[in-house]
């Protein structure tokens, strides 16, 4: 059973740095495209980043763009969100999301058919 696990959210002071993961179980990621998006409250699911399965092409949202940082081991069967620099708007749930398609800019949550569960991130002070 293809499963996603996010880890990493929590309570975070504004210009703070946290570290999400999310690892794959039940299929081999490295023939998927990976990719993160967060819901705020009130707000539409909003796709911030992808990945491609080689890891050689990454997108960002320009919101994030140069503070987060996507990566990937294929052989943990896992995917990373480094995210710095933190500001109270970059609180939401944020979820990883597989599928066999491209990283191609912007990303539609319709294009993923697997979730994780979302871990939340909380930027306060």
């Amino acid at each position: 059973q293809l499963q996603l696990v996010e880890s990493g959210g929590g309570l975070v002071q504004p210009g703070g740095s946290l570290r999400l993961s999310c690892v794959a179980s039940g299929f081999a990621l490295d023939s998927y495209v990976f990719a993160w998006l967060r819901e705020a409250p009130g707000k539409e699911r909003e796709g911030i980043s992808c990945i491609s399965s080689s890891g050689g092409v990454t997108n960002y949202a320009d919101s994030v763009k140069g503070r987060f940082i996507i990566s990937r081991d294929n052989a943990k069967n896992a995917a990373y969100l480094q995210m710095n620099s933190l500001e109270p708007e970059d609180t939401a749930v944020y979820y990883c999301a597989v599928d066999k398609n491209f990283c191609i800019w912007p990303v539609f949550p319709y294009e993923y058919d697997y979730w994780g569960q979302g871990t939340q991130v909380t930027v306060s002070s």
